[in-house]
């Protein structure tokens, strides 16, 4: 059986380094949300939805954090939930919303940025890396006005500025850089107010890492939908560290340390 010829376009229509272009040309019913637009919330279907997730800059980088819940409804449809995942070597994405197509974007935006370095011979900027990601936030909006939101954070290393950038989108595609911190998510808002009260300029990776804890664990107090430290179960947040070195998960065992010691912090009435 002979393989199938590869995809030829006219004149104009080349999709160049775009994968995404690419795939909107040869397979369009393979992008994210494509399944979804028809399918709205008043259809019955429940959907899975990823919580809470915060981007904090820090003296050399950023530190990414996610809770492990996922909701559908009023119940919980995962405590295992994964929310912080890697973009490329120095960039980073977390998502909250609609989980099926997050996780579909997320992999379609890795695979775009590894396309684009071959076909180019080089990595797009973070700035061109944040474009390329408004970009299929905005091509979501059709689902997202079903009921299938995905709004993600963005977070890298900047090796041409040589320090960690941040970037949140809304729901139409719209990018706007962070010059600190940002959350997202159903209790976003209560880990932004804890990461605002401490947040300082320069401050190091371990004591953002723990700030990126509380925070979280502040939000689960206030938030249904924000997953606890689950110290039976043995479930922690996800958490990454983007620096000159790259994109590294904070190992599980290091966070479970970390997040038991700010729990006997708060028992004891001088932490959390």
């Amino acid at each position: 059986m002979m393989d199938s010829p590869l995809p030829s376009f006219a004149l104009g229509r080349d999709p160049g380094s775009s994968f995404v272009d690419l795939l909107r040309r040869v397979a369009p019913h393979d992008l994210p949300g494509a399944g979804s637009r028809d399918a709205g919330t008043g259809s019955g279907v429940e959907v899975t939805h990823g919580t809470t997730v915060l981007a904090i800059r820090f003296g050399t980088g950023v530190i990414m954090a996610g809770d492990r819940r996922a909701t559908s409804g009023y119940s919980i449809a995962s405590r295992r939930i994964e929310k912080v995942f890697p973009a490329d070597d120095l960039s980073g994405v977390a998502i909250a919303g609609a989980a099926g197509p997050a996780v579909e974007m997320v992999r379609l935006f890795q695979v775009q940025l590894e396309h684009y370095e071959k076909i180019e011979g080089e990595q797009l900027s973070l700035e061109g890396k944040a474009n390329q990601l408004s970009q299929m936030v905005r091509a979501n909006l059709g689902a997202a006005m079903q009921g299938f939101v995905v709004v993600p954070l963005f977070a890298g290393y900047d090796d041409r500025r040589a320090r960690g950038r941040v970037f949140s989108f809304d729901v139409t595609g719209g990018k706007y850089e962070e010059t600190d911190f940002q959350t997202n998510g159903s209790g976003g808002v209560h880990a932004r107010n804890w990461i605002k009260a401490m947040w300082e300029e320069g401050m190091s990776r371990d004591a953002a890492i723990d700030l990126a804890l509380r925070a979280l664990f502040a939000a689960a107090d206030e938030d249904s939908a924000t997953g606890g430290p689950d110290l039976v179960r043995r479930i922690f947040p996800t958490v990454a560290v983007i620096s000159a070195e790259g994109f590294h998960l904070v190992p599980d065992d290091d966070v479970a340390t970390r997040a038991e010691a700010l729990l006997g912090g708060r028992e004891e009435g001088s932490g959390l």
